[in-house]
């Protein structure tokens, strides 16, 4: 098919009120769809053919419907063998369809377009070797990019994929291959077998000249059959060399192994494929049978063990979607946490019970846990259930409540009714709506009759209201200020949106800890009930006063720790000496809180990473511990304590790179930490000596992914101009490569080069006119925030006008990046003090008067001042001194 002009369909943001209209007008039975991909290698064609025959009923005869699809032009459309008047069907992205039978038969042939933003067909093409890669990303609605369909997730069907695409690819979708047919003109055509019921977002196709490995699980059933799994992994040819596929599929094996026992329901979609792809938006995405995930997680340099965990935690994820979300899906997206909730808490679950790593939960509690916090105290969050009215709400909605506060509630769930009687309702919800959709109401009904709690107040509190409780211990002192007279367990919780009060019940742990040789050890661990507002602990009463007492021992709830101030001094002395990795995560997660809420200056914070991080064992908590420390120092210190704190900082790091053990994790961590801190300033000579061999540290290769951040180092402080990073992309080109080299010159302090990266990233296009992929857009917008204010700051002027044509020009994902990625955050407290910063007042005469702007919109920016309001507050706080005096 011809190459059609790009169109710019409107009617894409489907509402909740007209999905439940179309459910219940029609139902879904099958779809064959047809897509011609033979040419595209050839840049100049912008899309393929598509052609989709839909089979479905309807309610009432003589009513109306419309499919959804997102076009390059629509050449044919018949219902019922009557072919419509494309100009009056073709309405934007849907297609009408009126005076409907019984049963009903719409074919639809167009040209869908391929995508560079990750959505729909992405197209990539290897810069390692000019191989052109395609594969699908939906979620949670842009099948509609690909194939005409009725895309809401309760609108299951069967689905029959037929891919035509160059002989010597590999091509795969989410049933195995029923035939495959070859064309003599070196295209072949691939027919896949039909799919059980499922959604349109988890459909998938996959096409290229793919790595492919296979491998197979083999489950003996109690009935004394046997259960057989094909497995198969692949990549792009050129990551071969790194695919470590043996090593995925043992994870694979396990995982397959625990969820077959656990949820007592076979593996649902025959054979199990894991796709690892280029520029992808998600880290996985869970499509039966082909699963996607970013080809980051093929290392291609050296990897930490914590990376390896993280990997297997997205596997773990994504497996269990098979069940959660897959074998039973949300009617809409309301009820998102029904499959990213569960799937957060299962993989992490499944990480810890199914295979030989013993830091999952250390890790959930410091890095997953994280992400939900920040996310629950922006302006926008929302309730676990959240009120997602359209599509555009929905896209806005994959974020750290769905994810890891769901995952966190439901690990308090566990605690609260008792593991064998959640699992037991986990089972019974499967058994009762496989293949089918529901609500919150369906599992809370299975959880009740499994465990005979009522769940309505539990649900009303935790997974209907909004916000971060915060639990804290009360003490009563006898005179002698040495033995505790009284001691209760208290919760503190407000619902942002409301206003209102929430005190949630609890089922958790207090720690108490005392200081033995100059060490913290533990002491005592009670489970503590809390429903209101306090608990009283009458086993410490009569005790002398505990060095260090922690709320949420273990980590079962969903809270931040506040420590009374006897507490939080020894932590900052003797947090190094604690020797259990759980408590230790968890208080580190406690003291960071404090920074960003203002409860503890950064330098404080900065100060006990510099004298403690050394101690870290778990590198997963070393990372983040680092990853914050650089944010504190950013964002949360004043411009004059930051220049002291950066270069106290980094002649640590530097300190720790050189210290640790040769060719460990740790070392790897504090090299590229330092790679980091030097954007800003500070350890150049290092940066130089570990490029050039001068200043080498024993055991520590500064391969692909090392050598790229030192050189975007350089290349900040105006050490690394255009001629040596082109001549280092030249000589290895790589994905990497390319993504490290855009960040790199977009960083060079120079007045045309931040001007160029700002129209680039403002625009979407390079210098020739290229659009930019997602990776490269990012890159951009990234490297242009690089560097001194006189460089960035006045191109600020233009970003509020530019807003609204942003949103409209590009894809919502592509004009997120963009929107988050350029708004001035990054900015310093002054004279007019944190609230009245002239960005901050910027921002809102932007809200108020754009009213009328989407609301996805608006949300990302109501988030980014809310994230410049804080950090201009933690600087202001870094101006008063140390919060707390380290003490006995």
């Amino acid at each position: 098919m011809e190459q059609h002009e790009a169109i710019q369909p409107p009617n894409q943001n489907l509402g909740r009120d007209e999905a439940a209209a179309r459910a219940a007008a029609v139902r879904a039975h099958s779809y064959d769809v047809a897509l011609d991909l033979s040419r595209a290698a050839d840049p100049a064609v912008a899309g393929y053919r598509s052609r989709t025959t839909v089979r479905f009923s309807a309610a009432s005869p003589g009513s109306s419907t419309f499919l959804d699809f997102i076009h390059g032009g629509v050449d044919r459309v018949v219902l019922n063998g009557t072919a419509l008047e494309t100009g009056t069907a073709v309405v934007g992205s849907r297609i009408l369809l009126e005076g409907l039978q019984p049963e009903n038969t719409v074919e639809v042939d167009g040209t869908a377009l391929y995508s560079s933003s990750g959505e729909g067909m992405h197209r990539f093409v290897d810069p390692a070797d000019g191989e052109t890669y395609l594969y699908t990303q939906y979620e949670p609605a842009d099948a509609r990019r690909v194939f005409a369909n009725f895309e809401q997730p309760d609108l299951k069907a069967e689905f029959t994929f037929t891919v035509t695409a160059p002989a010597g690819w590999h091509v795969a979708s989410n049933q195995a291959e029923a035939r495959r047919e070859e064309h003599g003109d070196g295209t072949a055509t691939w027919s896949f077998a039909p799919t059980g019921h499922m959604s349109t977002y988890i459909t998938a196709v996959l096409a290229g000249p793919y790595h492919y490995v296979a491998d197979t699980w083999t489950r003996r059933l109690d009935d004394g059959g046997v259960l057989e799994v094909p497995l198969g992994a692949s990549c792009r040819a050129s990551l071969a060399p790194h695919f470590d596929a043996d090593a995925i599929f043992d994870v694979t094996k396990r995982g397959l192994d625990f969820f077959h026992d656990l949820f007592d329901y076979p593996y649902p979609w025959g054979k199990y494929d894991q796709a690892f792809v280029p520029e992808y938006n998600l880290g996985a995405m869970e499509n039966p049978g082909l699963v996607t995930f970013t080809e980051h997680y093929v290392f291609t340099s050296r990897a930490t063990d914590a990376q390896y965990e993280g990997r297997a935690n997205t596997i773990m994820h994504e497996m269990a979607h098979m069940w959660f979300g897959d074998l039973v899906t949300m009617r809409w997206w309301d009820d998102l946490w029904l499959k990213e909730s569960f799937a957060d808490f299962m993989g992490t679950l499944a990480v810890d019970e199914a295979t030989d790593w013993r830091t999952a939960w250390v890790t959930f509690a410091n890095r997953r846990k994280a992400w939900a916090y920040v996310q629950d105290q922006l302006p926008t969050t929302h309730p676990i259930v959240a009120d997602i009215t359209d599509l555009e709400a929905a896209r806005q909605n994959f974020d750290g409540i769905t994810y890891a506060k769901g995952a966190a509630v439901l690990k308090q769930l566990v605690a609260y009714v008792g593991r064998e009687d959640f699992i037991s309702a986990v089972r019974a919800y499967f058994r009762c709506h496989a293949y089918g959709n529901t609500t919150l109401r369906d599992f809370l009904d299975e959880l009740e009759r499994a465990s005979g709690r009522d769940m309505e107040a539990w649900s009303a509190a935790w997974l209907q209201t909004a916000g971060v409780p915060v639990l804290s211990v009360e003490l009563e002192l006898d005179d002698d200020g040495a033995t505790v007279r009284a001691a209760r367990l208290r919760q503190e919780g407000t619902d942002p949106a409301t206003g209102r009060r929430v005190l949630r019940p609890h089922v958790t742990r207090l720690g108490v800890f005392g200081v033995r040789d100059g060490a913290l050890v533990r002491t005592d661990s009670v489970d503590v009930e809390i429903t209101g507002e306090s608990a009283d602990l009458p086993w410490l009463a009569g005790r002398p006063r505990p060095a260090v007492l922690l709320p949420n021992d273990g980590d079962l709830s969903y809270a931040k720790v506040r420590f009374d101030d006897h507490s939080l001094g020894v932590l900052l002395r003797h947090l190094d000496t604690l020797d259990e990795p759980l408590a230790r995560a968890t208080a580190w997660a406690a003291l960071w809180n404090m920074v960003r809420d203002g409860a503890l200056p950064a330098p404080d914070f900065l100060e006990a990473v510099r004298r403690m991080a050394a101690s870290v064992r778990e590198v997963g908590v070393l990372q983040m511990l680092l990853d914050q420390a650089v944010a504190a120092l950013e964002s949360y210190c004043a411009p004059e304590p930051r220049a002291r704190e950066r270069g106290l900082l980094v002649e640590r790091v530097v300190e720790l790179m050189r210290a640790a053990d040769p060719g460990s994790d740790h070392q790897l961590a504090f090299a590229r930490t330092l790679a980091r801190l030097a954007r800003g300033g500070g350890g150049e000579d290092a940066v130089v000596g570990l490029l050039d061999g001068s200043a080498s540290v024993p055991g520590l290769a500064v391969d692909e992914e090392l050598r790229w951040a030192l050189l975007q180092a350089l290349a900040a402080r105006g050490l690394a101009g255009r001629e040596r990073l082109d001549a280092e992309l030249g000589s290895a080109p790589s994905a990497v490569a390319a993504v490290g080299h855009a960040l790199a010159l977009a960083s060079r302090p120079d007045a045309g080069v931040k001007r160029a990266a700002w129209d680039a990233a403002l625009s979407g296009a390079d210098a020739n006119g290229r659009t930019l992929s997602n990776d490269a857009l990012s890159a951009t917008a990234e490297g242009f925030t690089v560097g001194e204010h006189a460089l960035i700051d006045g191109h600020y002027a233009g970003y509020w006008p530019a807003l609204a044509g942003i949103w409209s020009r590009m894809s919502i994902g592509q004009a997120t990046r963009v929107v988050q990625g350029l708004f001035p955050v990054r900015q310093d407290v002054g004279a007019e003090g944190p609230d009245a910063h002239p960005v901050l007042l910027a921002a809102d005469r932007w809200l108020g008067d754009s009213g009328d702007a989407p609301r996805a919109l608006r949300r990302v920016v109501i988030e980014q001042r809310d994230q410049l309001a804080r950090s201009l507050r933690g600087q202001a706080i870094s101006l008063r001194g140390p919060a707390a005096a380290p003490r006995g």
